[in-house]
């Protein structure tokens, strides 16, 4: 068929589904799917060294919180130690396909989110790492997460493989169902939790119903509510409660309007039109997460014509660890267009849309004292669902949901029904992903006791 000179059945550079999905399956024989079961650690590998190397570039008073943080449980650390894991990553096999990747897809970096229609929503939500990479890479992060989590919570040896084996599952059921969807209704595709939730067992409903009410409380106005006062001028201020919130020098009055100016030059017009109707109220630094700590993070309050609130956080973005540790290179394609403003923040914020099937409108960048922010909103009914309170079976279904919902993500990238194609329909990689997962968990241990054992020759 051909239409004003252009063929549509054989478009350059443009493969069919169904000849990725053949292409999927070929790869099994160069990259058995059983050969993903070994981890088989580097001699060379250094994590307490990788972990001082992103500290050189945190805010240096911040470093001992960081460490604190990581050293609250073996599942803390994990979560501070994406860089580790994307070097132990490097070295293992990969099948070569690559797709826009979370990067840090683990357990807790899943949660809840309004939607702009104001309906509640599941769906990944941290894009600090997010990059084009190995998909495998994303699968053995979130399955590993569920490891550690479930021992955590003194689950048996049979029930930590049933919730392992179910999140690699989730997601191979899950990038087999998105194949069957067109290219369009992938895109659409998202998870709106309201209703009655039929398909969960009534313990997961009852964790969800209260997850989802906790975080509709979590609001703009409710958050400037708890930590703010009025000055002497009447205005809205931050309560300082160091180190997680305080004031900190900053540019005058005049630069953070320029700032903020920039920043609003990257949003839609419609959210651009609305800031204006916004002033700038107070800024502060806030300290957020586990790996996060030591990044630039700050909050800033706007106030609306009729007093309403808006807090908005602007958070540094460094280079991704898939890229700083994982070897992997930069593909501009994935970022829609070409910039050198702030090219950090532009990859978290393209990447973030490309993997939520519903982002945040307010999401912009911004390039200052030669560091890249991306802006979020803060608190717009964000919440999470706390695994570690979770019995056998509301863990087994969130370890399923996320991992249907990283399949849905990596749907997104044009080569993904070769991630089908090789996975196939029986559990073989499930397997083979579990068994290196289970390594990879002692591995993790063996790290926080390394951690724990340098903390404290450093406190002796």
């Amino acid at each position: 068929m051909r239409i004003a000179g252009w063929n549509l059945d054989q478009r350059e550079g443009r493969a069919s589904q169904s000849d990725l999905l053949a292409a999927g399956k070929a790869l099994r024989t160069q990259v058995p799917r059983r050969s993903h079961a070994s981890y088989m650690p580097s001699a060379q590998r250094d994590p307490l060294g990788i972990l001082n190397e992103q500290n050189a570039t945190r805010v240096q008073e911040l470093v001992p919180l960081r460490m604190q943080r990581m050293l609250v449980s073996p599942f803390t650390f994990y979560r501070g130690a994406a860089a580790i894991m994307a070097a132990d990553l490097a070295g293992g096999p990969i099948t070569g396909v690559r797709v826009v990747s979370c990067g840090d897809a683990h357990i807790s970096n899943f949660g809840l989110f309004a939607s702009p229609q104001r309906t509640m929503v599941f769906d990944l939500n941290d894009f600090d790492e997010a990059a084009v990479g190995p998909w495998e890479w994303d699968v053995k992060r979130l399955v590993a997460s569920v490891i550690i989590g479930a021992r955590e919570s003194n689950f048996s040896a049979a029930e930590i493989r049933r919730a392992a084996t179910a999140a690699a599952a989730g997601y191979r059921e899950g990038i087999r169902d998105m194949m069957k969807l067109s290219v369009l209704e992938r895109f659409y595709f998202r998870v709106d939790i309201e209703g009655e939730n039929k398909n969960l067992d009534s313990a997961s409903r009852k964790v969800l119903k209260k997850a989802t009410s906790q975080a509709r409380l979590r609001t703009s106005e409710a958050f400037v509510e708890k930590i703010s006062e009025r000055g002497p001028d009447g205005r809205l201020l931050l309560k300082e409660n160091p180190p997680t919130l305080a004031h900190v020098p900053f540019p005058d009055e005049e630069s953070i309007i320029k700032l903020f100016e920039k920043y609003r030059r990257t949003v839609p017009a419609d959210i651009a039109q609305l800031l204006s109707q916004f002033t700038i109220t107070d800024i502060a630094r806030r300290i957020v997460g586990v790996g996060s700590v030591g990044t630039r993070c700050y909050i800033m309050i706007l106030t609306g014509p009729q007093g309403e609130s808006l807090v908005l956080q602007i958070k540094e973005a460094q280079v991704s660890v898939l890229q700083s540790y994982g070897g992997e290179t930069v593909n501009p394609r994935f970022l829609g267009l070409e910039t050198t403003d702030a090219p950090q923040a532009l990859r978290v914020v393209s990447n973030q849309r490309i993997l939520q099937a519903v982002s945040d409108l307010f999401l912009g960048h911004l390039r200052f004292d030669e560091k890249d922010f991306y802006v979020r909103q803060f608190r717009d009914m964000k919440g999470s669902i706390d695994v570690s309170k979770l019995t056998i079976e509301p863990f087994v279904t969130y370890a399923v949901a996320c991992g249907a919902l990283l399949a849905r993500a990596h749907s997104q990238s044009e080569n993904a029904a070769m991630v089908a194609g090789y996975l196939g329909s029986s559990g073989a990689f499930d397997d083979a992903v579990v068994d290196w997962s289970l390594a990879y968990a002692d591995q993790s241990q063996a790290d926080f006791a390394l951690l724990t054992a340098a903390n404290s020759e450093l406190s002796a």
